[in-house]
């Protein structure tokens, strides 16, 4: 539940990291490695994940609105 809102945390290492309830709206997320995270009902309305990775990440009941997915890997 932790508040990131408009965090830089452009190609920050967060594989595995528990971000449950976060809200990480218009955070610049590019490069970031989520890979494995649990983002479940995180907010990350537009939020940049530009190239970001978000492979076996748990996204359920997450809130992508307006979220730039460019590149994104899931």
């Amino acid at each position: 539940g932790a508040d990131l809102t408009g965090a830089n945390l452009s190609e920050a290492h967060l594989y595995r990291a528990d971000l449950e309830g976060a809200d990480l709206t218009g955070a610049n997320l590019t490069y970031a490695n989520f890979g494995y995270a649990n983002l479940e009902a995180a907010y990350l309305c537009d939020a940049n994940l530009t190239d970001a990775n978000l492979r076996g990440a748990d996204l359920g009941y997450a809130d992508l609105t307006g979220a730039n997915l460019q590149d994104t890997r899931f």
